[in-house]
């Protein structure tokens, strides 16, 4: 159970999704918040919105009766100056609903490989747990990962490592930050086989500087791999104008790339 099912457990709440919206708006359609008598899990987008919302459904659980849904106007009457409008949906829901609830609350999440247990790869590691992605983090050293890592985390231990890649989930994000040049290049040669026969890897990441891609190119064309095929690899990584080398920093600016060029929820 998710914090909200396991409370229904004990008492009910009004589950409050966002239906529809024009224009802009604080949240995209299926953001939610469950409210309940003395508390608020998730959110629809925060601001005079979100108050008015949560007065609303603690009415309702009260047993204020309104329609199902109510249309919000985000300009000057609402305290708000997005401009857009949102649909709210209000549904009353308690223990009965948690089986359905269950589904439809589970996060929608990307799958993303991340190659190497590394200063790097633990931070990304952290960084990523809070992100809609699925993560399998893959090492050939068994005993790098840590005692605990975050629900979106399934640790797999590979030798050789780069046979990993085969069962990666299609869409797959992909990071390489091995401890090893040689393990590095052998992961990116596998992402290449396997996008020349499937062409479903949206993103492949590999860290180090242009002096190690140049190298990295040579190898890879000495083993048969085109101009187009290794144009599919991002090397260095991270968004540019971003320069700190901290691991912490460097793995905030990895995951911003992603969500840019390869954001979950797109094949």
């Amino acid at each position: 159970m998710n914090v909200v099912t396991s409370r229904l457990v004990r008492e009910e709440a009004v589950l409050v999704s966002v239906d529809g919206t024009q224009g802009s708006a604080p949240r995209d359609i299926g953001a939610w918040m469950a409210v309940f008598a003395s508390d608020v899990v998730g959110t629809i987008g925060g601001g005079h919105l979100e108050f008015q919302a949560i007065d609303e459904a603690r009415g309702r659980l009260a047993g204020a009766y309104g329609d199902p849904v109510r249309q919000y106007a985000l300009g000057p009457s609402l305290g708000q100056c997005c401009g857009g409008v949102v649909r709210l949906r209000f549904e009353r829901v308690g223990a009965a609903d948690i089986p359905a609830l269950e589904k439809r609350l589970a996060p929608r999440l990307s799958p993303l490989a991340l190659f190497g247990g590394g200063h790097v790869g633990k931070a990304l590691a952290g960084v990523l747990s809070s992100l809609p992605f699925a993560v399998t983090w893959v090492d050939s050293r068994d005993e790098i990962f840590p005692a605990h890592v975050p629900a979106n985390v399934t640790c797999e231990h590979s030798d050789p490592v780069h046979a990993a890649v085969a069962d990666l989930s299609a869409g797959s994000r992909v990071l390489i930050m091995s401890f090893s040049h040689a393990e590095d290049l052998d992961v990116v040669a596998a992402c290449l086989r396997r996008q020349r026969e499937r062409a479903d890897l949206p993103y492949v990441g590999l860290i180090g500087s242009k002096t190690k891609w140049a190298t990295f190119r040579h190898r890879l064309e000495e083993r048969g791999f085109t101009g187009a095929e290794l144009a599919q690899v991002t090397c260095p990584i991270g968004l540019p104008g971003i320069t700190g080398k901290e691991p912490e920093v460097i793995a905030v600016s990895v995951a911003a790339q992603i969500l840019q060029v390869a954001p979950p929820g797109k094949p």
